[in-house]
C-alpha cells in the first residue's frame, strides 16, 4: 500500500526526524504508527544516524500492530521486526533476530534492562504509550532512567499526555526525555516552583494545585519538545448517550453506609469504591473471589440497545460482568486478538465484550465492524476511557458513533461519569496549549 501521509502525519514526521526526542500526542486515530515506523527508516536508511529500535507497547499492541503496519506499507517493506514477547526462551531468541525494530510489552521492559546491561544496543527508544511511564516511581521509568544516556532518540507516543488534567504527570515525561532542562531534574523542585499544597491533614499533603500563571508557564517550556496535532481528519460525530439503570439498592446502601453487606467488605475507602461500582454493575466479589448477584438492571438495558439489531462493543472490566453478558446473551464473544478482530470486521459477532485495557490502545479495524459502544462498567482512568473509545469513532468510520453509558442512578457510577468530564476538560487546555494546526 502507498504511504501518503496527511498533513499531520507529515508534521509529526519531521517533529521527530528533526529532534532526538519529543512527547508526540497525536490524536486518537492519527496514524502515529506508520508515521514513527517511517521516521525510524529514514533515521536509519537514509541518515544512518541510528542502527536498532526497541518499541516499548502494551501487550495486544505489541502482539497485533508494529509488525503488522510493518507489512502493510510499500515504503517500509524492507523493515525487519522483531517481537520479544513470550517465554523468556523466546524473548532471548527474537533478541538474537536480526532486525530493525524490536517491540517488547511494557512489563518486560525492567526484564530487558537488566538483561542487557552494560551492552544496550537500542540508540533509538519508542514508548508507545505513555502508561507505566508517568510515575517516577514506577519500575518501567526508573529502567529507562538507567539506560537513558545510551539512547540517542527518544519518543514518546501518547493521545492523552496529561490525563489527570493537573500536569503532574507531565515532568516524567519531559524529564526523562530532557533530563530535567526544562521542568527540573526533581519533581519536588517542580512542585515547588509550580504548585500550592491543596488537601492536606496537618504535614502530609494529599494533592496539589497549580499556581496562578503556572499553567501557561509549563505548557511554554514544553513547546519545543511536545507536540499536539490535529489530524485534519473528518470524523463522523460521537453522540453520547446516558442510560440511566435503577434497581433495588438495599445492599449498595447498605455497603455505603457500613463498609459491609453479608460476606463483601471494604478495608478502605478504595475498596470501598471498587466494591460499589461492581455492585452498580449488577455483581460483586467478596474477599474469596465468590461472586455475589446483586441485580440484572444494566443486563436488561444491554438487551433494549442489542435488539436496535446493530453489532454492539461492549466494555466492561469485571470478569463476572462478562461472565453475566456472556450466559444472557448466547451470541456474544470475548475480545481475543486477532481472530475475533477479524470476525468482528467480517460481521460475524453482533456483540464483542471487551476489556477497555485489552483493546484500548493500537488494536485498529474495529470501527470497520461497528459504529455502537456500550459502557456496562465505567473506569476511572480517562486514559482507556478515550482510547477504548477511539477504537470505533477515528478515521475510517463511516457512520455516527454512538456510545451509551449505563449509568446506575444515585450510585458511584454518576460520580465517575462526572470525573471522567472534568479530567477531559483539563486534558484538552494542554493539548490545545501546545497544538500546532496541520
Amino acid at each position: 500500500m502507498e504511504y501518503l501521509p496527511r498533513p499531520a502525519q507529515a508534521l509529526a514526521q519531521d517533529r521527530m526526524l528533526d529532534n532526538p526526542y519529543q512527547l508526540i500526542a497525536l490524536r486518537m486515530g492519527g496514524g502515529k504508527t506508520v508515521v514513527t515506523l517511517t521516521a525510524v527508516d529514514e533515521l536509519m536508511r537514509d541518515r544512518f544516524e541510528i542502527s536498532k529500535t526497541l518499541v516499548v507497547a502494551p501487550l495486544r499492541v505489541a502482539e497485533l500492530v508494529w509488525h503488522t503496519e510493518a507489512a502493510k506499507w510499500g515504503h517500509l517493506a524492507a523493515l525487519r521486526v522483531s517481537k520479544v514477547l513470550g517465554s523468556q526462551g523466546r524473548r532471548l531468541e527474537a533478541l538474537r533476530a536480526d532486525a530493525d525494530v524490536y517491540v517488547i510489552n511494557r512489563e518486560n521492559f525492567v526484564w530487558l534492562v537488566r538483561e542487557m546491561g552494560k551492552k544496550w544496543p537500542f540508540d533509538c527508544v519508542v514508548i508507545d504509550e505513555n502508561k507505566g511511564f508517568k510515575d517516577r516511581g514506577s519500575l518501567a521509568w526508573q529502567a529507562l532512567k538507567r539506560v537513558r544516556q545510551k539512547i540517542t532518540r527518544l519518543y514518546i507516543l501518547t493521545g492523552t499526555p496529561d490525563p489527570n488534567g493537573n500536569l503532574l504527570d507531565l515532568w516524567p515525561q519531559i524529564s526523562i526525555m530532557d533530563r530535567g532542562q526544562r521542568l527540573g531534574k526533581g519533581i519536588t523542585g517542580y512542585k515547588d516552583r509550580w504548585y500550592l499544597p491543596d488537601k492536606r491533614n496537618g504535614q502530609t499533603i494529599f494533592s496539589w494545585k497549580l499556581r496562578p500563571g503556572a499553567r501557561d508557564e509549563i505548557q511554554a517550556l514544553v513547546r519545543d519538545v511536545m507536540v499536539s496535532i490535529d489530524t485534519g481528519a473528518v470524523l463522523p460525530d460521537r453522540i453520547d448517550n446516558v442510560v440511566p439503570v435503577a434497581f433495588d439498592r438495599k445492599r449498595y446502601d447498605e455497603m455505603q453506609a457500613t463498609q459491609v453487606s453479608g460476606r463483601v467488605m471494604a478495608v478502605n475507602t478504595a475498596v470501598l469504591a471498587g466494591k460499589l461500582g461492581q455492585m452498580a454493575n449488577g455483581a460483586v466479589y467478596d474477599d474469596a473471589k465468590v461472586v455475589h448477584h446483586i441485580h440484572d438492571a444494566k443486563l436488561d438495558a444491554l438487551e433494549e440497545i442489542i435488539d436496535q439489531g446493530e453489532p454492539v462493543l461492549c466494555f466492561t472490566a469485571y470478569v463476572h460482568d462478562m461472565d453475566r453478558i456472556k450466559a444472557r446473551f448466547p451470541q456474544a464473544v470475548q475480545f481475543d486478538g486477532e481472530r475475533s478482530l477479524l470476525a468482528w470486521q467480517s460481521g460475524l459477532i453482533s456483540l464483542l465484550v471487551m476489556h477497555p485495557g485489552s483493546g484500548g490502545h493500537g488494536v485498529d479495524g474495529l470501527q470497520l465492524g461497528g459504529n455502537v459502544a456500550v459502557w456496562f462498567g465505567l473506569p476511572y482512568s480517562l486514559d482507556l476511557y478515550e482510547q477504548a473509545n477511539a477504537r470505533l469513532h477515528r478515521p475510517g468510520q463511516e457512520n455516527n458513533v454512538v456510545v451509551h453509558h449505563l449509568v446506575a442512578v444515585g450510585t458511584i457510577d454518576e460520580r465517575i461519569m462526572g470525573v471522567l468530564a472534568n479530567k477531559g476538560d483539563m486534558q484538552q487546555t494542554l493539548i490545545d496549549a501546545v497544538k500546532e494546526l496541520a
